[in-house]
């Protein structure tokens, strides 16, 4: 994950560190430079949180003009915190990008393999997973909150791709920006779904039956347990709750708006 200034303070934050051609956009949008007001100023991407529809797709419109994916080529899910994966085609273009009764249902994980396809998730602490197969052409776009998390959405990505033709020993992974362990306390029903053998490694204890929960090494504890090269699977410094840039629920307490990550592959 680049993490200049110049980037900090732009529309979005561009990944970086995988090997993917220039053909390959890829990032998560900021707080900056939006239109929304108090409490979603300024650059909310959620149709979902009580902000005024009109700022909402003028922010998204905004991005759009940035990054060259016009919006009739965004593709966006309902987001449910469940792990269900839609592939994506041309004749889902334009989902969810403009209405959220217009969104892919039930779906929280979205892969293409068809260039000039935008695949894009909203966040707000919660985790964005992005894939890219430089062989085969496969993208994918996921969100895994702790739900999402615990229930593996990470691999359930991964074998949806590989199912349909990506390549795993080539398959890349980047762990994005979301709340960072030492500002998310959770309580033993949430440490139970988690699987016995990980839990040393993404848990510490807090209290009674309170612990901090790391939820970008369990993703990546999950991608390595479906077989994705150690070297293959980048992780982002950010933690939202911590950073200005970011929108965070729990650090704004449940009022705020929603960053947008997004991938996909240019026409030629």
């Amino acid at each position: 994950m680049r993490e200049t200034a110049s980037d900090l303070k732009g529309l979005y934050m561009e990944l970086g560190g995988w090997s993917a051609p220039d053909s390959i956009v890829s990032g998560i949008t900021t707080k900056y430079n939006g239109v929304s007001k108090a409490p979603f100023h300024s650059l909310n991407m959620g149709l979902h949180v009580g902000d005024e529809p009109e700022a909402v797709v003028q922010n998204r419109q905004l991005l759009a003009e940035a990054i060259q994916f016009p919006l009739e080529r965004w593709v966006l899910g309902e987001q449910v915190h469940g792990t269900e994966i839609a592939v994506v085609t041309k004749r889902e273009a334009g989902r969810g990008s403009r209405e959220l009764a217009d969104s892919l249902p039930s779906v929280d994980g979205l892969i293409t393999n068809e260039k000039g396809m935008l695949l894009a998730a909203f966040f707000a602490d919660c985790v964005p997973l992005y894939f890219f197969d430089s062989t085969s052409g496969w993208i994918g776009m996921a969100h895994a909150g702790w739900r999402g998390t615990v229930a593996n959405m990470a691999g359930k990505m991964i074998e949806a791709l590989c199912n349909n033709g990506a390549n795993k020993e080539n398959l890349q992974a980047m762990i994005g920006p979301c709340i960072s362990k030492n500002r998310y306390e959770v309580d033993d029903h949430i440490v139970q779904q988690i699987p016995e053998q990980f839990r040393a490694k993404v848990l510490e204890p807090s209290g009674s039956d309170r612990y901090y929960l790391d939820l970008q090494t369990l993703n990546r504890l999950y991608m390595l347990q479906a077989d994705i090269l150690d070297e293959n699977i980048l992780t982002a410094a950010h933690c939202t709750y911590d950073s200005p840039e970011f929108y965070s629920h729990r650090e704004d307490q449940g009022k705020t708006g929603r960053m947008i990550g997004f991938i996909g592959m240019k026409e030629e």
